[in-house]
């Protein structure tokens, strides 16, 4: 008989948050399916977890690439026969946070696809299966800029608009049965390659590290209780 265990697919996993999330639905019995760019990267994180005793799978993809999501989708279920919940937050080596003085359209044009048109790619392309069965989520790491802007660090006019995307998606998804959120993070990701290196070269005071495991442990919270859209780390104190 197939398993029919519910599925996680991890869209930008690394050895930080995605990993982590790995991890904590892991533990709640999900299998786990992780999507990377670098396959060396990918093979290693795979391993690890499969000697941890979980049920994973790497899956190479290029996630600027919005016109392969289908295929991909078609790849994982082929492996696992179904999806259950989606974590997306790739992060690219050549993301940066710019004044938004210096901001062009070029780059703006080059970041839209892996920030804004696949992870629309990918809710469709899991759309029917979600209806079909009733259940679903989609689950969406953004930074802070994207909710609350800050002058000289403009990295969040396409996570914006991918967040605006995503509020209307939750009530959307909710006839269904389904569910979308976000997580929100106003830090660097520790264990997280580039958070570790963004955090090292930016001033003192512009944001800590953060555990993945404390936002992992947020992902379990709304897809389980599904009482919120949005859930921001750390949270902020009242002023």
């Amino acid at each position: 008989m197939p398993d029919t265990s519910k599925v996680i697919a991890v869209f930008g996993a690394g050895t930080g948050l995605g990993a982590s999330v790995a991890r904590r639905f892991a533990r709640e019995g999900f299998r786990v399916a992780l999507v990377a760019r670098r396959k060396d990267r990918l093979d290693a994180l795979v391993e690890q977890l499969i000697g941890e005793g979980i049920d994973a799978a790497g899956f190479t993809a290029d996630l600027s690439k919005p016109a392969e999501v289908p295929a991909l989708i078609d790849v994982i279920r082929g492996r696992f026969g179904r999806i259950d919940v989606i974590e997306y937050g790739p992060i690219s080596g050549e993301q940066s946070f710019a004044p938004a003085t210096k901001l062009d359209a070029v780059t703006l044009q080059k970041d839209s696809p892996l920030l804004l048109f696949t992870p629309v790619e990918v809710v469709r392309a899991v759309l029917p299966e979600w209806a079909e069965r009733g259940d679903g989520a989609f689950l969406m790491t953004t930074g802070h800029t994207a909710v609350e802007p800050r002058p000289y660090m403009s990295g969040g006019p396409l996570m914006s608009a991918a967040r605006n995307w995503l509020h209307s998606l939750n009530g959307e998804l909710a006839d269904i049965g389904a569910y979308a959120g976000t997580l929100s993070i106003a830090a660097f990701i520790a264990r997280s390659e580039m958070g570790e290196i963004a955090a090292a070269s930016l001033p003192e005071g512009v944001g800590p590290l953060v555990d993945p495991d404390d936002l992992a442990e947020h992902y379990w919270y709304l897809y389980t209780k599904r009482d919120r859209i949005e859930q921001i780390h750390p949270e902020p104190t009242a002023g």
